[in-house]
């Protein structure tokens, strides 16, 4: 009922993975802080709406696809769910309580294809079979740096995107974002947040991508 009300219509697979996600994680937070969310409109609006919406906007043909900072699960676990079982999701979390949730909810929700690692995101700068593997890069950015953002593009794949779910204040782009990263659209999530998505193309070499459209 709550994303009818929002204008969101979910077919019965989804509607009953997120159901399964946040079922689970309400359990889990009475042991560990997982979200600090206590109103449960504001909670289904922003850990599940708001990645489900953002699904609606990128190509199906997304394959692989990394979260940052994934914590309880949200964006990362429903939009896979919301873009189907071709994902391939790696989720990053350097606590490893919250990494034995996300394991525990990878398991309930049949996510095959899920991985989760439990570190900071600068040491998986020595992996270099993870270097330009990501179509979609996405975080939770309450705040983010571009110093952050310079980093976590080497993830990235050409022509792939930095997705961040933002809240209703601060600029779509922090100041200091260079060349391979391109601000490429804003894209208002739900309505009654004010929330919204910052989409951040990484340019392949010598080419330049028209800013307002979004077809990864």
């Amino acid at each position: 009922p709550r994303a009818s009300k929002s204008g969101v219509f979910l077919d019965e697979s989804l509607a009953a993975g997120l159901v399964t996600y946040y079922e689970l994680l309400a359990r889990w937070n009475r042991k560990i802080n997982l979200t600090s969310l206590e109103d449960p409109d504001e909670a289904i609006d922003r850990l599940l709406l708001e990645p489900v919406i953002a699904a609606r906007h990128l190509s199906p043909a997304v394959v692989n696809l990394m979260d940052v900072g994934s914590g309880g699960g949200s964006p990362a676990l429903p939009l896979a769910l919301a873009l189907g079982p071709q994902v391939r999701l790696t989720m990053v979390e350097v606590k490893a309580r919250k990494s034995a949730f996300l394991r525990e909810a990878v398991r309930h929700l049949g996510l095959a294809n899920t991985r989760v690692e439990t570190s900071r995101y600068e040491e998986l700068l020595s992996r270099p079979e993870l270097h330009e593997r990501f179509d979609i890069l996405s975080m939770r950015a309450v705040r983010v740096e571009a110093k952050v953002l310079m980093t976590l593009q080497a993830f990235v794949a050409p022509g792939g995107c930095v997705l961040l779910f933002r809240g209703p204040s601060g600029s779509d782009v922090p100041s200091g974002v260079l060349h391979p990263l391109e601000w490429q659209t804003t894209i208002p999530l739900v309505e009654s947040l004010q929330s919204r998505l910052s989409v951040l193309r990484k340019r392949p070499a010598g080419a330049s991508v028209p800013r307002g459209t979004l077809d990864v």
